[in-house]
């Protein structure tokens, strides 16, 4: 899938390695569509210490506001792994576009990219309202 937009994004070396092998196994099986556009995003990620992440930066589990920039909507939902999805209370996988999308944006940041079925999608995160994960690695 071509990307218009490709910005800058940091991920944490602990993000990575689980996304990573999550990416692989999603391309491996064809079960999820969006696991190549992750396998995109991960190769041009900058990998850093969950320290040194800054706490503008969407990781997993973190709780952030994006607008869709085709339609206007604005929507805040929770970034999780495959098996934590629910569409109902807000919690989106990082293996559905939306979720590939987000993953190492900062706020402020916006992204292009080209669906499965031609037409062109973006979004932009205007706040990363909770991060989890850098206040995991700070009390490591």
């Amino acid at each position: 899938m071509e990307q218009v937009n490709r910005p800058l994004i940091a991920i944490s070396a602990i993000d990575y390695d689980r996304l990573s092998w999550i990416a692989n196994a999603g391309v491996q099986s064809q079960r999820y569509k969006a696991a190549g556009m992750l396998t995109d995003e991960l190769g041009r990620a900058e990998i850093v210490a969950p320290e040194a992440i800054r706490p503008d930066v969407v990781t997993m589990h973190s709780e952030v506001e994006y607008q869709d920039d085709v339609t206007g909507q604005i929507r805040r939902i929770t970034l999780v792994y495959p098996d934590e999805e629910d569409l109902d209370a807000d919690q989106v996988s990082v293996l559905t576009y939306i979720g590939a999308a987000l993953i190492g944006l900062r706020e402020g940041q916006s992204i292009e990219w080209q669906g499965p079925i031609g037409g062109w999608r973006g979004l932009t995160v205007p706040r990363v309202h909770f991060q989890p994960e850098r206040m995991a690695g700070l009390s490591a």
